[in-house]
């Protein structure tokens, strides 16, 4: 397992992370299977912020906002002449870890048939970890505020590709 942490002093630097991940993605090859991005944090954390960053990175141009109540979006665009796909899914609402197990392989099916990246916010709803995927933990620096920043925990597997120089 590849782990560092990063502290991420805004919202600018967390979109940031979000474009290098997306980089690193870009790099496995076309075909390869959706890859799965688990991404932990209280509310407030910048969860959607480093969606937007990965978005932007994947030439995905409609804007990006918190699946909360609509709990999944689907996105398209495009990088370098590649297609581009990004499932952004929130499990914050489904409290029964069936219904999120559920939800979750619905959307996961979806992202292997797009080639997307899917991006899953509230993981800790699902009953277990699924197996080789990316996870990033942030936390804010300091709770009362949110304006000082972030940390980033992130945690690739070991054959994920290197950062991009």
């Amino acid at each position: 397992m590849d782990s560092r942490s990063v502290v991420l002093a805004d919202a600018a630097a967390t979109a940031a992370l979000g474009a290098e991940l997306a980089q690193r993605w870009l790099q496995r090859a076309p075909a390869a299977n959706a890859q799965i991005l688990l991404l932990e944090g209280n509310l407030g954390a910048g969860k959607t912020s480093l969606v937007q960053g990965i978005a932007a990175a994947l030439g995905i141009e409609e804007p990006i906002t918190s699946p909360s109540f609509a709990l999944a979006q689907h996105y398209s665009g495009s990088c370098r002449g590649r297609p581009t796909a990004l499932v952004h899914l929130d499990l914050y609402r489904l409290e029964q870890p069936a219904a999120a197990e559920e939800l979750f392989a619905q959307e996961e099916e979806e992202a292997q048939a797009l080639g997307a990246l899917l991006a899953v916010e509230w993981p800790g709803r699902l009953p277990e970890e699924p197996e080789g995927a990316w996870r990033v933990e942030l936390q804010l620096l300091d709770p009362l505020e949110p304006e000082a920043g972030r940390r980033a925990l992130v945690r690739l597997p070991q054959d994920a590709p290197a950062a991009p120089q």
